[in-house]
């Protein structure tokens, strides 16, 4: 399929009755509002497909950005092209979702997660920290920088507070990432997440609520899943 087949099964698979609730999370026009499931049915036309993911990501339509971070080789994008997405990912399904995924997944994600995070601008920072918590939960831990890791929850402990609002949220998920995947400092993560407690969020006119760190990890260690690396950060 070329650019402009997909972008034809996108608008089919549209939904403008619930375009609502996605403009609500950030979502601006255009866009066609297609569940994540009929995306998933063109990625099984599509494969993984470079040159279509940079295509479909430079349309602006959320719909065909989000796509392009399905269909996008992690093996062939480069940190050049991963700063340009990072750049232009405008809401959080976006700048936390389809560009973090697929840098976790590069050759590149804890350099472009550490670089990113300290951004000024709120999506690329916000991409930072997605990266680098998507990165731990698929990185054997043995190639993770765990003294490196220990230092940035210590710092998430002392600033999320005081931090702009999505990125309080993304770093409330480094602080789940970090106590879920390395059971070495799940304890200090706990620790953490208590020090920091309830985290507010205002995630607008939606249902959405922020994930409260310390039982989220306590949980999981409860039901002997603690260390246990997804496959992929993409789902």
């Amino acid at each position: 399929m070329n650019l402009q087949e997909v972008m034809k099964e996108l608008e089919g698979y549209g939904n403008p009755k619930t375009k609502h609730i996605f403009l609500k999370h950030g979502a601006r026009e255009p866009f066609y509002n297609v569940k994540v499931a009929d995306l998933k049915k063109i990625v099984k036309k599509v494969k993984k497909n470079h040159e279509l993911s940079m295509q479909l990501f430079n349309t602006g339509n959320s719909d065909a950005m989000y796509l392009a971070g399905l269909i996008a080789d992690e093996k062939v994008i480069s940190q050049k092209e991963l700063d340009h997405w990072a750049d232009k990912a405008y809401w959080s399904m976006l700048s936390e979702c389809a560009v973090a995924w697929v840098a976790a997944e590069s050759p590149h994600a804890w350099e472009l997660g550490m670089k990113w995070k300290e951004n000024e601008k709120e999506n690329i920072a916000c991409s930072g920290w997605a990266t680098l918590s998507s990165h731990i939960t698929i990185a054997p831990n043995e190639n993770l920088p765990i003294k490196e890791i220990e230092t940035l929850l210590n710092w998430v402990g002392d600033n999320l507070q005081k931090s702009t609002n999505r990125r309080r949220y993304v770093m409330n998920g480094f602080v789940i990432a970090v106590g879920c995947y390395i059971p070495e400092l799940t304890e200090k993560a706990k620790k953490i997440a208590t020090k920091i407690g309830k985290v507010s969020v205002n995630m607008g006119e939606t249902a959405c609520k922020v994930p409260d760190a310390a039982p989220y990890i306590q949980k999981v260690e409860e039901k002997g899943r603690l260390g246990k690396k997804r496959k992929q950060a993409r789902c």
